[in-house]
């Protein structure tokens, strides 16, 4: 089976399952969305207090399963770290401010496009937009350096974590919170949801599909290999959708489940999301499969997403269906100008290293 099949059968895959849990309870347009799932688990562990978006998803800890499992089973499994933790951090945080501007991430930007919300074109343009920018960097020499290896237990705490989220679900201490409204107390059944996550890690270590991927190597190198990969999800998702969501399906900009019509912010939040994906090597939902397989870096990456949840509702960042905020809006401008300004002394402090290493060579 040629590789652009294989991509298209593993996007579908995700994609149909998408739709699969929007039909069994998920909120609209959300069969799967990692900075919104990331964020309701900030919620649940009472990182923030808004109490709409409060929930362990299961299917969160499914994906990690998954992914671990398989990785492990085939070789893929290897601790390595220490490829600029702090940078990696601060991206994954600004990452999720713009994705909760946006009001999601990349797959359930593609997921909402596919159950008709047209904003979620507004957001792609954004995100391919912040990708060709990213992609500059890529091209003057931008990189984080080499990750190294690492003592093995450390590939192992992004699991262990998973199955104490897991224990929190099922035992629902006091201390964890769960929304009783709004879209946090919408859920498909955990099992379920489980299942379906641990299948959707599988394939997303299996395929290695980066949705940030797919758009950056047709832009660097007219590869369409990972984008194959995206238009199979869309598809999937597409047909999934008008066979079990279609009293939901709508196609238009208004009206549309978690979801807002500005355009501009629409536009700029996933501007943000893209290039910071571009600056760490990786979509949110790759980032979160890569750590499940014993990279720390994208598990520093993650923990990024999840104090950027935390502080978009702690601060009024996030927006909802009623529109963005100011201290979002704001808050976008800055991660951008920041966010450029790191890479461009990233590429600065690689350029002059580089210099010195050919000016001891010559010397010496």
């Amino acid at each position: 089976m040629g590789g652009k099949r294989k991509m298209f059968i593993y996007g579908g895959i995700i994609g149909l399952i998408g739709a699969i849990l929007m039909k069994l309870g998920n909120p609209g347009n959300m069969g799967i969305c990692i900075a919104c799932f990331w964020r309701d688990i900030a919620g649940a562990l009472g990182l923030h207090r808004a109490e709409v978006v409060q929930y362990i998803r299961p299917e969160i800890i499914g994906i990690i399963f998954g992914a671990f499992a398989i990785s492990y089973l085939t070789g893929d499994f290897k601790v390595k770290g220490g490829s600029s933790p702090l940078i990696r951090f601060v991206l994954g945080f600004f990452l999720m401010i713009g994705a909760l501007v946006f009001l999601g991430c990349p797959l359930r930007m593609v997921l909402r496009l596919a159950n008709g919300d047209l904003n979620a074109l507004v957001g792609l343009a954004g995100y391919v937009s912040g990708i060709f920018i990213g992609v500059q960097f890529l091209k003057k020499g931008y990189t984080l350096g080499k990750s190294i290896d690492q003592g093995k237990v450390a590939g192992f705490i992004f699991p262990i974590f998973a199955i104490v989220l897991l224990i929190f679900l099922v035992i629902k201490p006091a201390f964890i919170l769960f929304s009783t409204e709004g879209p946090g107390s919408m859920a498909a059944p955990v099992i379920i949801s489980l299942v379906l996550g641990a299948i959707v890690g599988i394939a997303l270590q299996r395929s290695r599909i980066c949705t940030a991927g797919g758009f950056r190597d047709i832009i660097l190198i007219k590869d369409s290999h990972f984008l194959w990969g995206l238009i199979g999800l869309f598809v999937c998702a597409l047909v999934g959708n008008l066979i079990l969501n279609f009293d939901s399906f709508n196609l238009g900009f208004e009206g549309q489940p978690v979801a807002h019509t500005e355009n501009l912010w629409n536009f700029l939040g996933m501007t943000l999301v893209g290039l910071c994906s571009v600056l760490l090597g990786g979509c949110p939902i790759r980032q979160t499969v890569l750590a499940s397989q014993g990279d720390t870096d994208a598990g520093i990456t993650v923990i990024g997403l999840i104090i950027g949840a935390a502080f978009a509702h702690n601060f009024g960042l996030a927006s909802s269906g009623a529109g963005t905020t100011a201290n979002g809006r704001i808050a976008v401008i800055i991660g951008i100008v920041f966010v450029l300004a790191v890479a461009y002394g990233v590429i600065l402090s690689t350029t002059k290293s580089k210099s010195q290493t050919k000016g001891v060579a010559n010397n010496g």
